[in-house]
Protein backbone atom coordinates (compact mmCIF):
# COMPACT_ATOMS: atom_id res chain seq x y z
CA UNK A 1 0.00 0.00 0.00
CA UNK A 2 2.80 2.57 0.97
CA UNK A 3 4.35 1.88 -2.45
CA UNK A 4 1.29 1.61 -4.53
CA UNK A 5 -0.92 4.75 -2.99
CA UNK A 6 1.35 6.59 -0.56
CA UNK A 7 -0.96 9.38 -0.78
CA UNK A 8 -3.16 7.54 2.01
CA UNK A 9 -0.56 7.59 4.18
CA UNK A 10 -1.13 4.03 5.24
CA UNK A 11 0.88 2.22 7.98
CA UNK A 12 0.93 -1.43 9.63
CA UNK A 13 -0.85 -0.03 12.37
CA UNK A 14 -3.62 0.56 10.41
CA UNK A 15 -4.14 -3.24 9.66
CA UNK A 16 -5.95 -6.22 11.99
CA UNK A 17 -4.82 -9.47 10.90
CA UNK A 18 -7.70 -11.67 11.16
CA UNK A 19 -8.59 -14.79 9.85
CA UNK A 20 -11.51 -15.60 6.97
CA UNK A 21 -14.08 -16.33 9.45
CA UNK A 22 -13.41 -13.68 12.02
CA UNK A 23 -13.25 -10.90 8.99
CA UNK A 24 -17.36 -12.08 8.35
CA UNK A 25 -17.96 -10.84 12.00
CA UNK A 26 -16.09 -7.79 11.28
CA UNK A 27 -17.73 -6.85 7.96
CA UNK A 28 -21.27 -7.39 9.90
CA UNK A 29 -20.75 -4.88 12.97
CA UNK A 30 -19.35 -7.33 15.51
CA UNK A 31 -16.32 -5.24 16.32
CA UNK A 32 -16.33 -5.91 20.37
CA UNK A 33 -14.83 -9.28 20.30
CA UNK A 34 -18.12 -10.95 19.95
CA UNK A 35 -17.48 -15.07 19.43
CA UNK A 36 -18.41 -16.65 16.84
CA UNK A 37 -21.62 -18.62 17.41
CA UNK A 38 -23.53 -14.86 17.30
CA UNK A 39 -23.87 -16.38 13.44
CA UNK A 40 -25.88 -18.74 14.56
CA UNK A 41 -28.19 -16.56 15.59
CA UNK A 42 -31.33 -16.28 12.63
CA UNK A 43 -33.28 -13.72 14.38
CA UNK A 44 -33.00 -10.39 12.17
CA UNK A 45 -32.86 -7.75 14.74
CA UNK A 46 -33.09 -4.88 12.03
CA UNK A 47 -34.84 -4.10 8.39
CA UNK A 48 -32.36 -3.05 6.16
CA UNK A 49 -33.56 -3.08 2.29
CA UNK A 50 -31.18 -2.63 -0.63
CA UNK A 51 -30.69 -2.51 -4.43
CA UNK A 52 -26.96 -4.30 -6.16
CA UNK A 53 -25.77 -4.01 -9.31
CA UNK A 54 -22.88 -4.89 -10.55
CA UNK A 55 -20.09 -4.17 -13.23
CA UNK A 56 -16.60 -4.45 -14.29
CA UNK A 57 -14.10 -2.42 -15.61
CA UNK A 58 -11.39 -2.64 -18.41
CA UNK A 59 -9.86 0.49 -18.75
CA UNK A 60 -8.91 2.87 -15.54
CA UNK A 61 -12.00 5.49 -15.38
CA UNK A 62 -10.44 9.17 -15.99
CA UNK A 63 -10.45 11.61 -13.11
CA UNK A 64 -13.35 13.66 -15.30
CA UNK A 65 -15.44 10.43 -14.49
CA UNK A 66 -14.78 10.10 -10.39
CA UNK A 67 -15.39 14.10 -10.04
CA UNK A 68 -18.75 13.58 -11.94
CA UNK A 69 -19.58 10.60 -9.87
CA UNK A 70 -18.35 11.21 -6.52
CA UNK A 71 -21.17 14.74 -6.69
CA UNK A 72 -23.70 11.83 -7.44
CA UNK A 73 -22.65 10.69 -3.94
CA UNK A 74 -24.10 14.19 -2.12
CA UNK A 75 -27.41 13.32 -3.48
CA UNK A 76 -30.29 12.73 -0.70
CA UNK A 77 -31.43 8.98 -2.11
CA UNK A 78 -27.13 8.10 -2.03
CA UNK A 79 -26.76 9.39 1.75
CA UNK A 80 -26.06 5.34 2.25
CA UNK A 81 -25.13 4.22 -0.91
CA UNK A 82 -21.69 2.46 -1.37
CA UNK A 83 -19.16 1.11 -4.82
CA UNK A 84 -17.04 -1.63 -3.55
CA UNK A 85 -13.96 -2.31 -5.78
CA UNK A 86 -12.99 -5.82 -6.05
CA UNK A 87 -10.02 -6.50 -8.11
CA UNK A 88 -9.02 -8.54 -10.52
CA UNK A 89 -5.92 -9.80 -12.93
CA UNK A 90 -3.47 -11.81 -10.99
CA UNK A 91 -3.67 -15.00 -11.01
CA UNK A 92 -7.07 -14.84 -12.18
CA UNK A 93 -5.67 -13.77 -15.70
CA UNK A 94 -3.66 -17.35 -15.93
CA UNK A 95 -7.21 -18.98 -15.90
CA UNK A 96 -9.27 -19.63 -19.03
CA UNK A 97 -12.45 -17.82 -19.57
CA UNK A 98 -14.27 -21.18 -20.97
CA UNK A 99 -12.44 -23.35 -17.98
CA UNK A 100 -15.05 -22.80 -15.68
CA UNK A 101 -18.77 -20.90 -16.37
CA UNK A 102 -17.60 -17.68 -14.32
CA UNK A 103 -15.62 -16.10 -17.32
CA UNK A 104 -14.24 -12.54 -16.05
CA UNK A 105 -10.90 -12.97 -15.91
CA UNK A 106 -8.36 -11.71 -18.73
CA UNK A 107 -8.85 -7.97 -19.52
CA UNK A 108 -10.80 -7.02 -16.26
CA UNK A 109 -8.81 -4.93 -13.55
CA UNK A 110 -11.80 -4.62 -11.21
CA UNK A 111 -15.57 -5.48 -10.44
CA UNK A 112 -17.53 -3.00 -8.93
CA UNK A 113 -20.40 -3.82 -6.44
CA UNK A 114 -23.20 -0.54 -6.52
CA UNK A 115 -25.43 -0.57 -3.80
CA UNK A 116 -27.71 1.75 -1.89
CA UNK A 117 -29.28 1.17 1.26
CA UNK A 118 -32.66 2.08 2.88
CA UNK A 119 -34.93 1.94 6.10
CA UNK A 120 -37.73 3.94 5.29
CA UNK A 121 -41.07 1.95 4.99
CA UNK A 122 -43.43 2.02 1.78
CA UNK A 123 -42.98 2.05 -1.40
CA UNK A 124 -42.01 5.59 -2.04
CA UNK A 125 -38.63 5.22 -0.22
CA UNK A 126 -38.09 1.87 -2.43
CA UNK A 127 -38.67 3.91 -5.33
CA UNK A 128 -36.91 6.97 -5.05
CA UNK A 129 -33.80 4.55 -3.50
CA UNK A 130 -34.25 2.47 -6.79
CA UNK A 131 -34.67 5.55 -9.12
CA UNK A 132 -31.25 6.68 -7.70
CA UNK A 133 -29.49 3.23 -8.08
CA UNK A 134 -30.22 3.04 -11.84
CA UNK A 135 -29.16 6.34 -13.09
CA UNK A 136 -25.98 5.69 -11.57
CA UNK A 137 -25.92 2.55 -13.07
CA UNK A 138 -26.98 4.60 -16.87
CA UNK A 139 -24.34 7.07 -15.81
CA UNK A 140 -21.00 4.68 -15.40
CA UNK A 141 -22.06 3.15 -18.90
CA UNK A 142 -19.20 4.86 -20.44
CA UNK A 143 -16.73 3.49 -17.91
CA UNK A 144 -17.18 -0.28 -17.66
CA UNK A 145 -17.19 -3.74 -19.90
CA UNK A 146 -19.41 -3.47 -23.03
CA UNK A 147 -21.28 -5.64 -25.43
CA UNK A 148 -22.13 -7.33 -23.13
CA UNK A 149 -22.05 -4.88 -20.27
CA UNK A 150 -21.24 -7.68 -17.82
CA UNK A 151 -22.36 -8.41 -14.50
CA UNK A 152 -21.78 -10.82 -11.42
CA UNK A 153 -24.39 -13.63 -11.44
CA UNK A 154 -23.94 -13.98 -7.26
CA UNK A 155 -25.06 -9.70 -7.14
CA UNK A 156 -28.55 -11.00 -8.81
CA UNK A 157 -30.05 -8.01 -10.65
CA UNK A 158 -33.56 -8.60 -11.81
CA UNK A 159 -33.10 -5.27 -13.87
CA UNK A 160 -31.70 -6.89 -16.48
CA UNK A 161 -34.16 -9.51 -17.18
CA UNK A 162 -36.04 -12.56 -15.49
CA UNK A 163 -37.76 -16.14 -16.31
CA UNK A 164 -41.42 -16.04 -17.21
CA UNK A 165 -43.55 -17.70 -14.50
CA UNK A 166 -43.96 -20.97 -16.28
CA UNK A 167 -40.06 -21.73 -16.92
CA UNK A 168 -40.40 -21.58 -20.80
CA UNK A 169 -38.07 -18.98 -21.25
CA UNK A 170 -37.05 -18.55 -24.85
CA UNK A 171 -32.94 -18.59 -25.62
CA UNK A 172 -33.10 -15.19 -27.02
CA UNK A 173 -35.14 -13.53 -23.69
CA UNK A 174 -32.59 -15.59 -21.63
CA UNK A 175 -29.41 -14.82 -23.29
CA UNK A 176 -30.19 -10.79 -21.99
CA UNK A 177 -28.58 -11.86 -18.59
CA UNK A 178 -27.33 -15.35 -19.38
CA UNK A 179 -24.83 -13.35 -21.91
CA UNK A 180 -24.02 -10.50 -18.93
CA UNK A 181 -23.03 -12.92 -16.28
CA UNK A 182 -21.45 -15.60 -18.67
CA UNK A 183 -19.91 -14.06 -21.91
CA UNK A 184 -19.44 -16.83 -24.67
CA UNK A 185 -20.12 -19.61 -21.78
CA UNK A 186 -23.82 -18.98 -22.08
CA UNK A 187 -24.12 -21.07 -25.22
CA UNK A 188 -22.28 -24.54 -23.78
CA UNK A 189 -24.55 -23.78 -20.41
CA UNK A 190 -27.43 -24.06 -22.40
CA UNK A 191 -26.37 -27.14 -23.90
CA UNK A 192 -25.68 -29.08 -20.33
CA UNK A 193 -29.01 -27.93 -18.90
CA UNK A 194 -30.92 -28.86 -22.03
CA UNK A 195 -29.42 -32.69 -21.55
CA UNK A 196 -29.37 -32.86 -17.81
CA UNK A 197 -32.88 -30.95 -16.99
CA UNK A 198 -34.32 -30.80 -20.27
CA UNK A 199 -37.94 -30.41 -18.47
CA UNK A 200 -36.35 -27.28 -16.43
CA UNK A 201 -37.23 -28.76 -13.04
CA UNK A 202 -34.68 -26.66 -11.48
CA UNK A 203 -35.12 -22.95 -12.43
CA UNK A 204 -35.02 -19.08 -10.36
CA UNK A 205 -35.38 -15.72 -11.95
CA UNK A 206 -32.65 -15.96 -13.95
CA UNK A 207 -31.80 -19.28 -14.69
CA UNK A 208 -30.36 -21.02 -17.84
CA UNK A 209 -32.69 -22.36 -20.26
CA UNK A 210 -33.45 -26.08 -21.73
CA UNK A 211 -33.92 -25.67 -25.73
CA UNK A 212 -35.31 -29.37 -25.36
CA UNK A 213 -37.96 -28.00 -23.51
CA UNK A 214 -38.86 -25.21 -26.16
CA UNK A 215 -38.88 -27.12 -29.04
CA UNK A 216 -41.00 -29.82 -26.80
CA UNK A 217 -43.44 -27.11 -25.92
Amino acid sequence: MQESFPELGFTRQDCTEMSWIKSILYLHGFTNGEPLEVLLNRTQTSVLYFKAKSDYVKEPIPMTGWEKIWKKFYEEEAETAQMIFSPCSGKMDEISESSIPFPHRVGDIYQIQHLVYWQEEGEEASKRHISWIRRHYSYMAPYVSKFPRAAYMNYRDLDVGVNNKLGNTSYAQASIWGSKYFNNNFDRLVQVKSKVDPSNFFRNEQSIPSTWRQNGD
